[in-house]
């Protein structure tokens, strides 16, 4: 990814011109907050953002958490990402917001600071790689607990807090796994490093709620919402570590991965059906598919147009 725009604080510039000190302050102390978006390729043959006003709403919650003053208003902001896209020329794209306070005076305290922001966009077909959709990612509880509410606000999507996620990830993958699954200092299961976690279980799907210390993810939002239109029940609970090894589905949820099917956890099969993803699973991911392109008209406010 070497071509194309970045809007940065205001302006389309060159890829490589999209640059910042080495001072930066959230550079040095993670004093950023980002979101993810993703660009579909719609029915009626043009492109629409996945539930933009939802994701700038999220990354102007979690400024206000880091006392960050964005300079831009939400729709300024939406009308911005629109912009990035239409400068990319891309029908699909996967979209990166990020404002941090930037170069300007060290030390913790990041308020003298400016904060900048910048919106990118590029291709991004597959985050989990596994070695078939078939069998489902294989996953293992990371030793990392995932950080507590009380020691970092869980529910901004800040760049110091991957700095945790990072860590179990990369713990999973030299394990020979493709993912880790995180717990909280309590011992609930909390979510993936990147993505929330849902189980099904007699035939009713369960997702640990935001309290556990898990992000408020949009798309675990949306598959709830498709759930529960399409008769699926759905609740929030605290699941344990157990429930996840005698849970009849498992699957992860992300603008990143979308709906992503899990076979295997700690070297335990997950199901009856030798690790493949189960009915709710494959239900919901072509539920899904449909409401991202525009197929389903019930979810269409969803959808922002690109043109």
């Amino acid at each position: 990814m070497t071509e194309g725009k970045i809007w940065f604080n205001g302006s389309l510039v060159n890829h490589d011109e999209a640059k910042i000190h080495v001072l930066t302050h959230g550079l040095h102390y993670g004093t950023g907050v980002f979101e993810g978006i993703r660009c579909y390729k719609t029915a009626n043959g043009g492109s629409a953002i996945f539930r933009l006003q939802d994701h700038m709403q999220r990354l102007v919650d979690s400024g206000k958490i880091y006392f960050m003053d964005l300079g831009f208003t939400r729709p300024q902001l939406e009308q911005a990402v629109i912009e990035t896209v239409k400068a990319n020329g891309m029908d699909e794209c996967y979209i990166r917001p990020i404002a941090f306070y930037g170069y300007g005076k060290m030390g913790v305290n990041p308020m003298p600071n400016k904060v900048s922001i910048a919106i990118a966009a590029w291709k991004w077909d597959e985050y989990i790689k596994t070695g078939g959709e078939e069998k489902g990612a294989r996953l293992m509880v990371s030793a990392w607990a995932r950080l507590d509410p009380k020691t970092m606000p869980t529910h901004a999507k800040a760049t110091a807090n991957y700095a945790n996620s990072a860590l179990a990830r990369v713990e999973a993958i030299k394990a020979g796994f493709d993912e880790a699954i995180m717990l909280n200092p309590s011992g609930m299961v909390v979510e993936a490093s990147a993505e929330n976690i849902f189980i099904a279980k007699n035939d009713e799907l369960v997702t640990p709620p935001s309290s556990s210390g898990a992000l408020a993810g949009i798309t675990r939002e949306s598959v709830m919402a498709i759930a529960r239109e399409n008769g699926i029940a759905c609740r929030e609970a605290n699941i344990t570590r157990d429930e996840l090894y005698t849970a009849d589905e498992v699957f992860l949820t992300g603008t990143a991965a979308e709906i992503k099917p899990v076979g295997e956890i700690d070297s335990r099969v997950v199901g009856r059906d030798s690790g493949r993803p189960g009915k709710i699973t494959r239900q919901l991911k072509v539920l899904f598919e449909a409401a991202v392109h525009g197929k389903d008209k019930k979810f269409s406010k969803w959808l922002t147009p690109v043109n």
